[in-house]
């Protein structure tokens, strides 16, 4: 008997090691949710992206339909051209890019739908966009470097921004 008092005490510690541990992945599996007070903050600036969205997408519609190709044949080199980017699909939502150009040089990026459903998508893209931003001006060019911690926004970005850029040269 002596033996099986040893065994049982074993078979607690594996028991509860494995309880444990079970516990820990169920709890660090868990998403937080947003709370009332977080979510009337991200509202407010929203609005004004989402209305710059729907025009975006719009916009993207009638930039990928034969009104980007008439620009772009009208006035290659010459003149102030605005047009949109494909929007690309992200693990974490959607991300597209306005640029403007002028004389052939890009002036202007604007991201036009960006993930900001939650508080850590708006402080990551926060830093992000503007970087992202800074960078395509200075290369005037989608060869830009991906910004630490917005690695999906950083590839939807550039890839938005290509085909924007597609969309000028022809």
């Amino acid at each position: 008997m002596h033996t099986l008092k040893k065994n049982r005490p074993l078979r607690r510690i594996v028991l509860a090691s494995a309880a444990t541990v079970s516990g820990m992945v169920l709890l660090l599996s868990l998403k937080p949710h947003t709370t009332p007070a977080v979510a009337g903050l991200a509202s407010s600036p929203a609005p004004s992206s989402s209305s710059s969205a729907s025009s975006g997408t719009s916009g993207s519609s009638g930039t990928s339909g034969s009104s980007g190709t008439s620009g772009s044949s009208g006035s290659a080199a010459t003149g102030t051209r605005t047009l949109t980017g494909d929007s690309v699909q992200t693990r974490w939502g959607p991300v597209q890019v306005r640029v403007t150009l002028k004389d052939g040089r890009l002036t202007d990026v604007t991201a036009v739908t960006y993930p900001q459903e939650n508080p850590r998508d708006q402080q990551i893209n926060a830093y992000a966009i503007p970087q992202l931003t800074r960078e395509a001006l200075t290369a005037q060019s989608a060869d830009i470097d991906t910004v630490s911690g917005a690695t999906y926004t950083s590839d939807g970005y550039r890839e938005s921004l290509q085909s924007a850029l597609d969309a000028a040269a022809g």
